[in-house]
């Protein structure tokens, strides 16, 4: 019998298109200051990368491998990759007419304005060759397509360009395409120096200085045309659970196989030729529906480094500053005493995460703390939590630390903090293989003085709804408790217990 939908569930992926639909309605909404609604056209650019990266990527794997599976709502997957299609490529027509319709015209409103190399002045093409020969050509290495050069198997998100040629090269090979990826490190948008621009403030993409001077890289050739475009890749790592014996090893080989996955989208300009388009799709394995054509650069993400580059006078919302905890005396062994007198709440981002951070730091350097216990799922390359618990470790406290290696796109970061942590000494745990430990949990563990001549273990906790993550704690709503009540404590403490034993 053909597999029947249910109905009273909804669709995760599909889901997660109507969510970035209304990210992308903030976008167009007269009331937000200008530079957030360009941040929320970025936001949407970037949910969609991790969408084709891991859910598409998912779906496309599983149909693969078993053409009769199903979605856990009970769509055949191949059904359902054709509405994600369908759904995805309106979501990406709306987002690039929000781009031209809506952004462009706010941002020129304010000053702010892309110049494109058929609009550059005299002035505009020197600076532009120069920057490009100092900064951009030394940099790149183009492959000019021939039988000893085939098509190149390009980095997870990478800008690419195709050239189009005509002629022989230096070597008397016929060469008709050539392969230019960007180097990440290059910037994607260059301010124009004021002096040569009219506006209060001018860019120019990196792609309009690649259309420009693409040539000088294929000499003796003659360039037909120039066009941009990224390839989306499987990010999901494959670790078999079964014969998996070192998460951690098993998991940097598959990092370093990460950005050369299977292809899942491919991104191109409105303007790039048919038979062009074609070939990109045959040389990464890709259908029609996998492709998108944009009305606009291929990589939107990259626009957020305008915020930075535009001096603020209201453009953004009003910087926010978390409120302080009362009577909160800071980092210090008094904050035990403030714990112990009664549980604080927390409501982040309205209150402000520094007190879990002053726990952790004072909790390293208490003479009185014998061991610190604690789950990460993310926190981030840079992370005064995680110097807190190396130096907890390096000071001869018992530190465990639960670390979900599995923390998606997050792995490689996880586990350089393992490698620094297991360095000083700390007991690092990988969760349980097959599942995630999403649990935010940390415990202290104190002796503390009752009377003169005796003392006494007490345990310190916070749990919370978010990441220990000090960035994203001023940005995403969560709660955290910080207590010493028994009762919980002894709870957090039997669940630490069941995931490391």
């Amino acid at each position: 019998m053909p597999v029947q939908p249910d109905t009273r569930l909804l669709n995760r992926e599909l889901g997660i298109l109507s969510f970035n639909r209304r990210v992308l309605a903030q976008a167009l909404d007269p009331t937000i200051p200008p530079l957030e609604r360009l941040r929320y056209l970025c936001i949407v650019s970037s949910n969609l990368d991790e969408f084709f990266e891991t859910r598409v990527a998912q779906l496309q794997d599983l149909l693969e491998h078993d053409r009769g599976s199903v979605t856990p709502d009970g769509l055949p997957v191949e059904h359902a990759l054709r509405l994600i299609a369908e759904d995805a490529h309106a979501l990406v027509a709306e987002k690039y007419r929000a781009l031209q319709d809506s952004i462009y015209p706010m941002l020129a409103g304010i000053g702010v304005r892309f110049v494109t190399s058929d609009q550059w002045t005299p002035e505009h093409l020197m600076w532009a060759r120069g920057y490009f020969e100092r900064e951009v050509l030394p940099v790149l290495t183009p492959i000019g397509l021939d039988p000893a050069h085939p098509f190149p198997k390009v980095l997870n998100k990478s800008l690419n360009f195709a050239v189009l040629l005509e002629g022989t090269d230096a070597f008397d090979r016929n060469v008709d395409l050539g392969i230019i990826q960007a180097p990440r490190a290059l910037p994607r948008v260059l301010a124009v120096p004021a002096e040569l621009g009219a506006e209060r403030h001018c860019f120019v993409l990196l792609s309009s200085l690649m259309q420009a001077f693409a040539g000088d890289l294929f000499p003796g050739l003659t360039v037909l045309g120039v066009h941009q475009f990224r390839v989306t890749r499987n990010s999901e790592l494959f670790v078999d659970d079964d014969e998996i014996t070192n998460l951690r090893t098993a998991l940097q080989g598959e990092l370093r196989a990460r950005h050369y996955g299977d292809a899942v989208r491919l991104e191109v300009p409105a303007t790039c030729p048919q038979p062009l388009l074609d070939r990109l799709m045959r040389e990464n394995g890709l259908r029609p529906d996998d492709c998108y054509r944009v009305d606009g650069p291929v990589n939107l993400v990259r626009l957020q480094a305008i915020i930075d580059m535009v001096p603020d006078h209201g453009l953004t919302y009003p910087a926010h500053t978390p409120a302080a905890v009362p009577q909160w005396p800071g980092p210090g062994p008094e904050l035990f005493d403030r714990i112990r007198a009664a549980d604080i709440l927390l409501h982040h981002p309205y209150d402000a995460f520094g007190p879990v951070v002053d726990l952790v730091r004072t909790a390293a350097r208490d003479p009185a703390v014998l061991a610190i216990k604690q789950t990460i799922y993310r926190a981030g390359s840079s992370s005064a939590l995680m110097e807190a618990l190396i130096e907890a470790a390096r000071n001869g406290k018992e530190v465990t630390v639960i670390l979900e290696l599995m923390a998606r796109l997050d792995e490689e970061t996880n586990i350089n903090w393992a490698a620094r942590l297991e360095a000083e000494g700390a007991h690092v745990v990988y969760g349980v293989v097959g599942f995630k430990c999403h649990a935010k949990m940390l415990m202290v563990v104190r002796r503390e003085r009752q009377g003169k001549r005796t003392s006494t273990l007490r345990r310190y906790v916070h749990v919370g709804s978010g990441n220990y993550h000090t960035r994203t704690a001023r940005l995403y709503t969560d709660f955290g408790l910080m207590t010493a009540d028994e009762a919980i404590c002894a709870d957090v403490n039997q669940v630490f217990t069941e995931i490391t034993g």
